[in-house]
């Protein structure tokens, strides 16, 4: 912090409050990314997977919590929860109506590869999550933020669990949560050690 590249605490708590507003241009974002990551995943597009990755605003409030928990600040962490929550139920809702609507109703390499998570899916969440926060810390623009989300992939977990819901498949469904809750979790944790 001495050479003036990382945010001071109280300035990343600031930034991450402005960044926590929930406008109509972040749920049209949201919603551009599941649909995108919706379409991935139905075509079998890894391309468009990462697209999805890239534009997801899903990764401002996991930040936030983790944060919010590392400095133990109560109203950071109910409003990062919050646009979490509202996030994460606007693209289940979107995602599973439109793998309803959608005509291809098998599921692709894509939807198997999320059900199924690994002890690997854990070690990238947890290395993920440390890079975001160095990443995140930085005051000049650099590339690491998208690339934990990328690595760490939260929103192709969310539509696969639509996905699951619109074809009433609970051992995918199940899979899939677990998928995003382990990812969710060990970028917050990683946020908590590293700020400790």
């Amino acid at each position: 912090m001495k050479d003036g590249k990382l945010y001071s605490l109280i300035e990343f708590r600031d930034r991450i409050y402005e960044d926590l507003d929930l406008s109509k241009s972040d749920l049209t974002t949201l919603l551009c990314a599941m649909l995108i990551a919706s379409i991935g995943l139905n075509m079998n597009s890894i391309p468009a997977i990462i697209g999805a990755m890239l534009i997801s605003p899903l990764m401002t409030p996991i930040l936030g919590v983790g944060f919010a928990l590392a400095i133990l600040d109560t109203k950071l962490l109910k409003k990062s929860f919050k646009i979490l929550f509202i996030q994460v139920a606007v693209s289940l809702l979107a995602s599973t109506l439109y793998f309803l609507l959608s005509p291809i109703s098998y599921a692709s390499t894509e939807i198997i590869t999320r059900t199924s998570p690994t002890i690997w899916d854990v070690v990238i969440a947890f290395v993920g999550g440390l890079a975001g926060i160095i990443g995140a810390r930085k005051k000049e623009a650099n590339n690491i933020v998208p690339g934990v989300a990328i690595a760490t992939a939260l929103m192709p977990p969310v539509c696969t669990v639509g996905y699951s819901i619109a074809t009433g498949n609970l051992e995918y469904m199940v899979g899939a949560s677990y998928l995003f809750s382990i990812n969710c979790s060990f970028i917050m944790i990683t946020h908590i050690l590293a700020l400790m």
